[in-house]
């Protein structure tokens, strides 16, 4: 058995999973490279993704498992030189390599949560916040001149630092109890045993490329929360941490999210291969 490793970014996270495998075994095929087929009446190519993503959600980390047909034989150094230049621009293939971690052996998850809340004027408040709240971006129609500048920068660090805060309490409780949907219908979920470390700070970075949703013109804030969290029995979906803020945290309900996986771990903290 052999794995790539590979990314999946920009326009590309918009590929649900089913189009990501058909595209994959085209790709193999486009380089030269034959998979081997499943046995019956309908035979299928020896090929699966280790942990599927999500569509929307960006990835540095995925991990696919291949065979190659008996006869094909190519150094699987080799194979990633190979495939890139027949994969669209967002998949790349970082590297290729014999064996592997069985998958029963993944159990830690790192992702980032880019909120973004945009300039005050395009946000709809929160009906009935809570008293002393600072809900999106203040407007200051009084402020005018160098001093105004300066009273406005004042605020705005200020209502940055009490939505920082406010996410930093809210991810700290002993207990998180979200609704999610299933198969069987929507059920209860705790997040809070899910998570091993989570941190959330204010980020003054540009806009990255990955971000479709967000108007090109609209001004925002941004606030990332990196989580680790269990990524089996049970996985925690980082975007989770999106309905608890939704849930207990009306007021402070992003205008627009990214997610992106930055690493699997095993049970050791070792990187997943």
């Amino acid at each position: 058995m052999l794995r790539l490793r590979f990314t999946k970014t920009g326009n590309a996270i918009w590929i649900s999973h089913l189009d990501l495998m058909r595209l994959l075994g085209r790709a193999f095929r486009r380089a030269g490279l034959m998979l081997k087929h499943s046995q019956g009446y309908s035979p299928h190519p020896e090929l699966s993704i280790v942990m599927p993503l999500s569509v929307g959600v960006s990835s540095v980390c995925e991990l696919a498992d291949f065979e190659l047909e008996e006869g094909c034989s190519v150094p699987s150094a080799e194979i990633a030189a190979r495939m890139n230049p027949v994969l669209p621009e967002g998949i790349r293939v970082m590297e290729s390599y014999e064996g592997g971690q069985k998958a029963g052996k993944l159990a830690w998850l790192r992702a980032r949560l880019t909120l973004e809340y945009q300039a005050t004027g395009n946000r709809q408040q929160a009906t009935d916040p809570p008293v002393g709240a600072v809900i999106g971006r203040p407007s200051f129609p009084a402020l005018t001149g160098e001093q105004g500048s300066g009273d406005e920068e004042r605020i705005l660090r200020s209502a940055q630092n009490d939505r920082v805060e406010a996410l930093r309490a809210l991810f700290s409780r002993p207990s998180l109890v979200v609704e999610k949907h299933s198969k069987k219908g929507p059920v209860e979920v705790d997040l809070a045993p899910m998570i091993r470390e989570i941190t959330v700070g204010y980020d003054h970075a540009p806009l990255s490329g990955d971000d479709r949703t967000a108007p090109p013109q609209a001004e925002t804030d941004r606030i990332v929360i990196e989580v680790l969290g269990s990524a089996q029995n049970p996985t925690l979906n980082p975007l989770l941490l999106v309905t608890a803020i939704e849930t207990y945290l009306p007021e402070y309900r992003p205008d627009f999210v990214q997610c992106q996986r930055l690493e699997i771990y095993d049970a050791e903290m070792k990187p997943f291969r």
